[in-house]
């Protein structure tokens, strides 16, 4: 899985493989043949993008200049609730439904986005309401997707924990990117979700967690009250 972050915060390359020294077997067990890796990874694959929901938090760090942490809950289609946060200060959050944006990004942020500070400018806490068909790439936003997609080629480590839960590491790395290490840990009980993501590289580090698989969504759109259509602002 590769993700390119917005423009206004920092570029950050993840990726999904999957793969896992499991003593389960392809079904439920009784005699049948491991699973390889290739194997592993194809089924990691599939369970993560047959879900229904979930919530993805984020962390980039680069080598020179600022990161930046980001949540997202979402049904990888089209809701999803995502909240961004500049390491020097600035947050921006979006609520996506269906073909409507509801986008609030704080004063801080704005002024990053622009390069220049806004005397006497008041925060921003009303949400801006844009169709999502006006979104281009790079503009901040996300559009509530997640490619799960393997590739590479993958080497298991030592079993380890995941926030409590039993998982596998695997060490991969990517014809694509010959300087950079990813490590994906792969849960070893119940389903083989993906857990985290981690990659280090000698321009970012990041890293990406899964948790709340096919928990109920619970995303909803702000009041009325609190929303500025853009067609009020002459758009």
């Amino acid at each position: 899985m590769r993700v390119t972050a917005t423009r206004g915060t920092a570029t950050a390359v993840m990726c999904l493989v999957a793969g896992a020294v499991l003593s389960a077997c392809t079904g439920s067990g009784g005699g049948e043949k491991e699973l390889t890796d290739q194997q592993l990874l194809e089924k990691a694959h599939t369970t993560m993008d047959a879900l229904k929901t979930v919530t993805i938090e984020g962390a980039t760090t680069a080598t020179a200049g600022s990161g930046f942490t980001s949540r997202q809950t979402t049904d990888l289609k089209g809701t999803c609730a995502y909240k961004v946060t500049l390491d020097k200060g600035g947050s921006l959050e979006q609520i996506r439904i269906g073909d409507t944006d509801y986008v609030r990004p704080d004063r801080a942020y704005l002024e990053q986005w622009s390069g220049k500070k806004e005397a006497g400018a008041k925060a921003q806490e009303r949400w801006i309401r844009t169709p999502v068909d006006t979104s281009e790439p790079g503009d901040g936003l996300v559009d509530c997707t997640w490619p799960f997609s393997p590739f590479g080629t993958a080497v298991k480590g030592e079993p380890t924990e995941i926030d409590g839960r039993p998982a596998v590491p695997l060490k991969v790395t990517d014809e694509e990117d010959d300087k950079g290490v990813y490590t994906f840990y792969v849960a070893t009980e119940g389903k083989p979700y993906l857990l985290r993501v981690a990659y280090k590289g000698p321009d970012y580090r990041s890293t990406t967690t899964f948790s709340a698989f096919d928990e109920p969504l619970d995303v909803r759109p702000p009041a009325d009250a609190d929303v500025l259509d853009t067609s009020d602002a002459g758009r």
